[in-house]
C-alpha cells in the first residue's frame, strides 16, 4: 500500500461515518415528520380522536368527509367504534392493515336502499357521466360521481343503494356509508355535501346519550388525564357462527372501563365448553384500545351442538365476564 493510499484510508472512513450520520439524521427527522401525534382534541365537539382512527381520519378526508367526532371510541356490538358527525369509524383488527379501519354501513343499516334499476337503463361502460355498479344495481352520475371519485370512492362511501332523487326539495343519493346532497346555489366546488349520517344513525339506533358527553382535553402535548378503571365491560365475538372439525375458530375480545374506554394490559381467559371437557386458554394482554384475540384448534363435538365460550377479563382486582358461542356444523 502506497503512502498516498495510507493517507486516503482515514479520510474515506471519516467521510463514510459522516455520510452514515447524515443518513441517520435524515431518516430520524423524516420518520418523525411522518408520524402522527397519538391523540387530537376537537374543542368544537369536545372529543378526542386517537390511534388508528386518527390516522385514518387524517389520511382519508378529515373534516370534509367525516365531520367532527361526536363520541370517544367505545365498544358497540363487540367492535371498537367512534362516531363522527357524518360516519361511524370501525376497527376490524382481523383484516389486512389497509382495511383495519372502515366507515360503517350506516345508510344500509337504516334500510335506505331502493330496487335496482331496470337493465334497459344501465349506461354504456364508457359513459363519462354515469357509472353502473352491478354490486347493488345502481348508478352514480354527474356531480355526485365526481365527488365520489375525488373523495375515496367505494372504500369511503360504499356502493350506491339508490339512484339520485328529490327528498324534501333537494337532490340526494344514498350510499351504503353516506348520503350525498346537492346544493345548486353554492359554488361548484361546494355543491355536493355529505349529510350528518353519524348524528342521524346515533339517534336512530337509540344509543346512550351519555356517550356524547364532553371528554377531557389533551392540552400542550400532555396526556389526557382520565380516572383509573373502576369497572370492566367485556365484549366478545367469534369469527364464524358455524364451525366444523377439524378446523379453527377465532374469538375476538374487547375490554373497556366504566366510561367505555379501552383498557390496556387486561388479562383475558376463555373457557370453551366442549361436550367432552372444557378447554381453557389464556389470551395475550389487551392492546391500548382494549382488544385481544385468540385462534384455537377445534375439538371433536356433536353436530348441531352449541358451544359456549366463557370470557373473563381482569385488571388489578377488577373483573368482568361475558360469553359468546358457535355451532358445530357439517
Amino acid at each position: 500500500m502506497t503512502a498516498q493510499t495510507n493517507r486516503l484510508v482515514p479520510l474515506m472512513r471519516i467521510a463514510l461515518i459522516a455520510s452514515l450520520g447524515l443518513v441517520a439524521a435524515l431518516w430520524f427527522f423524516s420518520a418523525n415528520a411522518r408520524t402522527p401525534s397519538a391523540i387530537e382534541y376537537f374543542p368544537e365537539t369536545g372529543h378526542n380522536v386517537k390511534g388508528e382512527f386518527l390516522e385514518f381520519f387524517r389520511g382519508r378526508g378529515g373534516l370534509e368527509v367525516f365531520g367532527y367526532p361526536i363520541t370517544e371510541e367505545f365498544v358497540e356490538d363487540g367492535r371498537l367504534v367512534q362516531y363522527f358527525q357524518r360516519t361511524r369509524l370501525e376497527l376490524h383488527p382481523e383484516n389486512s392493515p389497509e382495511y383495519r379501519v372502515q366507515p360503517g354501513l350506516l345508510a344500509e343499516l337504516m334500510d335506505g336502499s331502493t330496487s335496482p334499476i331496470d337493465p334497459s337503463q344501465i349506461p354504456a361502460p364508457d359513459d363519462p357521466d354515469r357509472r353502473y355498479f352491478p354490486e347493488t344495481g345502481h348508478t352514480v352520475a354527474f356531480s355526485f360521481l365526481a365527488f365520489f371519485d375525488a373523495q375515496g370512492g367505494v372504500d369511503i362511501f360504499g356502493y350506491p343503494i339508490t339512484e339520485f332523487f328529490s327528498e324534501n326539495g333537494r337532490f340526494v343519493q344514498y350510499f351504503q356509508r353516506a348520503r350525498m346532497e346537492f346544493y345548486p346555489d353554492l359554488p361548484p366546488a361546494q355543491r355536493v355535501q355529505l349529510a350528518d349520517l353519524g348524528e342521524i344513525y346515533f339517534d336512530f339506533a337509540g344509543l346512550d346519550p351519555s356517550l356524547r358527553r364532553v371528554a377531557p382535553a389533551r392540552l400542550s402535548g400532555a396526556p389526557v388525564s382520565l380516572s383509573e378503571p373502576t369497572a370492566l365491560r367485556v365484549d366478545a365475538s367469534v369469527a364464524s357462527p358455524y364451525a366444523a372439525y377439524p378446523g379453527k375458530q377465532t374469538v375476538y375480545v374487547y375490554v373497556t372501563d366504566q366510561q367505555r374506554r379501552g383498557v390496556e394490559n387486561a388479562r383475558v381467559t376463555i373457557v370453551v365448553e366442549y361436550a367432552a371437557a372444557p378447554k381453557t386458554y389464556a389470551l395475550a394482554p389487551t392492546e391500548a384500545n382494549g382488544y385481544t384475540a385468540y385462534v384455537f384448534d377445534l375439538e371433536r363435538s356433536p353436530v348441531a351442538r352449541n358451544v359456549v365460550i366463557r370470557v373473563t377479563a381482569a385488571f388489578g382486582s377488577i373483573r368482568g365476564e361475558t360469553q359468546t358461542s358457535f355451532v358445530y356444523w357439517r
